[in-house]
């Protein structure tokens, strides 16, 4: 065998080949490859990024080469801060980035970095997740961002960068449910949605907790309704049980939307 492969059988009887390098006492898989000698091709451009400095992050073809660009991602990674991720993440200094593709790199804290070095990222349908004790997680949860929200409306990029995910570059202009802000002459108000068959406007509101809690008591008056639907609930930590049922009370719910639950029944 050739340096770095060894053979192996799946299970209908095929042979196909592995290829391994050991660095720092790390015994690291490079992939499986049809022929033995992809497998050494393998072998020897990992070996090159190991011992060749000059090859950075920065300036790396991933095109250039028979790797996966993940394992190029890991290996660099291993050989300039001493720390074996298997995900595709590069460190620096304050944060971290992770690879989905060579032209899809997002930035986060490194105060995040334990939790994606054993958390997959994966992209579907634009949206980010992870899966979590068998459960898809939206990484934009991690801020209070709540599912299908819409990006420069409910949340906004600090540095008009997408792909920086870092805290401070997450602006979450809106975490609740049915809540939509707007403003005009530089007066902001909240308006409240309710989603039944179309989007139905609960009312306007000066603060976004009344928004919040109009959701809430919209909610509640669509089930007693006989309305069988998953309606979210917003929870508003900042009030105590009491201020809440006060503002429960006393926030107010179009009459409109009251006629409507009415001519559903």
């Amino acid at each position: 065998m050739l340096t770095g492969v060894f053979q192996a059988t799946k299970k209908d009887g095929t042979i196909y080949y592995r290829s391994n390098i050991t660095y720092r006492s790390k015994h690291i898989s490079l992939g499986s490859f049809p022929l033995e000698t992809e497998a050494h091709q393998a072998y020897l451009e990992a070996d090159q990024l190991l011992q060749n400095a000059d090859i950075t992050i920065d300036h790396v073809g991933f095109s250039d080469y028979l790797l996966h660009p993940e394992k190029i991602v890991t290996l660099l990674n291993f050989r300039d801060n001493h720390i074996y991720i298997k995900n595709p993440i590069y460190m620096f200094r304050s944060y971290f980035c992770y690879y989905l593709s060579p032209d899809e790199i997002y930035k986060f804290d490194i105060d995040d970095l334990f939790y994606f070095s054993s958390h997959k990222l994966l992209k579907r349908g634009g949206h980010l997740y992870v899966n979590d004790y068998g459960m898809q997680v939206t990484v934009l949860s991690r801020y209070g961002i709540r599912n299908f929200a819409v990006a420069g409306k409910d949340y906004l990029f600090a540095n008009q960068d997408p792909y920086d995910l870092r805290y401070e570059n997450i602006i979450n202009i809106n975490p609740f449910h049915g809540v939509r802000q707007s403003s005009q002459n530089g007066a902001v108000s909240y308006h409240t949605y309710i989603h039944i068959r179309g989007d139905y406007q609960i009312g306007s509101y000066a603060t976004l907790h009344e928004a919040a809690i109009a959701y809430n008591k919209a909610a509640d008056l669509a089930r007693r309704h006989g309305i069988a639907k998953n309606f979210p609930t917003n929870f508003i930590t900042e009030l105590s049980a009491k201020a809440y049922a006060q503002a429960y009370t006393e926030v107010e719910i179009s009459e409109k939307y009251k006629k409507y639950l009415k001519q559903l029944n």
